[in-house]
């Protein structure tokens, strides 16, 4: 049997507007005869209203009641488990998540991370550079080593060219 809005203000031990309110934000539903149902109605009330809004002194404190069992990890919420957080176990989830952004953000600042993009276009451009210095090398150097006939000379030519072509890549 469903109580009307009065009643169920004075079971709750609360207004009869903070009743209205809270059917008007959808923390708690009427039934289809328009009573609501004290049970569901405790229910919806704990897990649906945000402590911090509550006016205690105004407001005669409740004897708890059961929570139905929700997500217990954010491992849960994401593999689909179908229960619906409470309004604690969201915030709780969503404080973490932020206090993670903050973490990752000051570490930004102070330079211990890069952006991922930048350092895979710097890795390409460097790439790149080292590619086209080793890749000019036998166009300068053909002339060059076609008149040698000794291995040494061509090899200390070669090795002197290569050191010359990564010492301007490290600077």
């Amino acid at each position: 049997m469903g109580l009307s809005v009065r009643q169920y203000a004075d079971h709750r031990g609360v207004s009869h507007v903070a009743v209205l309110k809270a059917i008007k934000s959808g923390r708690i539903r009427k039934e289809a005869d328009g009573t609501i149902d004290p049970k569901k109605a405790d229910s919806d009330w704990d897990r649906n209203t945000d402590p911090a809004q509550q006016r205690t002194a105004e407001v005669a404190t409740p004897t708890p009641r059961p929570v139905p069992r929700v997500a217990t990890s954010e491992t849960e919420l994401v593999t689909g488990n179908p229960s619906v957080p409470n309004y604690h176990t969201s915030r709780a989830i969503r404080e973490a998540y932020n206090a993670r952004l903050i973490r990752l953000d000051y570490e930004e600042r102070q330079g211990k991370l890069l952006k991922a993009e930048d350092v895979e276009r710097d890795a390409f451009e460097m790439a790149r550079r080292v590619r086209d210095r080793l890749m000019n090398i036998p166009h300068r150097m053909a002339a060059v080593l076609a008149s040698e006939s000794d291995s040494q000379t061509i090899e200390r030519q070669l090795d002197q060219e290569l050191r010359i072509a990564l010492e301007e890549l490290s600077r």
